[in-house]
């Protein structure tokens, strides 16, 4: 089954009760970028009662309700997320009290509808996973395996030179296979690719 991603942020605000809630839906490589941005968001609103958040990114979800009470903020944002069949995606919602209590019933729509208003707006792409695969090959046939990689868009994320020259490229996992069979064939046979040191890598890739 597929998952998505945004192709790009979205916002939305409500007022509620004379509460502020502004919603945030922000594609995310990982739980590390996921932070980065919290922490902007919190930068910018500095004087926000909460911001309350929700991740999805494979294996590092994660939620705040940010001393709302417990299960009336972060939980109902990430239902929202799964809901949307969404992963690489961080959804805050910065709220500013308005000194009127909406109980726990109240907040838990109040924050459903903050994030929902936000993703009704956003274009979900799929999401792809990508995967890395290490090339050693020789100087001369390097100008080859290069120009075989600008026709396929494969991006080349490092490169070493020593008694060969090592390529790390960044690829769809799906494509992996065949790559190795056309870089073999490309350089008859003369392409070696290191065993351990494919990974499946965080970044997604969008279509």
């Amino acid at each position: 089954m597929p998952s998505f991603t945004l192709a790009a942020p979205v916002t939305a605000e409500l007022e509620i009760r004379k509460s502020r809630f502004i919603a945030y839906a922000i594609p995310v490589a990982d739980r590390e970028a996921a932070m980065l941005e919290l922490r902007r968001l919190r930068d910018a609103n500095p004087g926000a009662t909460h911001v309350c958040w929700a991740l999805l990114a494979g294996g590092q979800s994660g939620m705040s309700d940010d001393g709302e009470p417990s299960g009336t903020a972060g939980r109902p944002i990430l239902e929202v997320l799964r809901h949307h069949d969404l992963d690489g995606v961080l959804a805050a919602v910065v709220r500013y009290y308005g000194g009127v209590k909406l109980g726990a019933g109240g907040l838990v729509r109040a924050y459903t509808d903050a994030i929902a208003s936000a993703l009704q707006l956003a274009e979900r792409i799929e999401r792809i996973a990508q995967a890395h695969l290490i090339v050693e090959t020789s100087y001369p046939d390097e100008a080859r395996v290069r120009r075989w990689m600008e026709q396929e868009g494969v991006e080349l994320v490092e490169s070493r030179y020593g008694l060969s020259v090592r390529l790390s490229l960044l690829m769809p996992a799906t494509m992996v296979d065949s790559a190795r069979a056309a870089l073999r064939d490309l350089t008859q046979g003369r392409a070696t690719f290191p065993e351990g040191d494919e990974a499946a890598a965080g970044d997604p890739a969008h279509r």
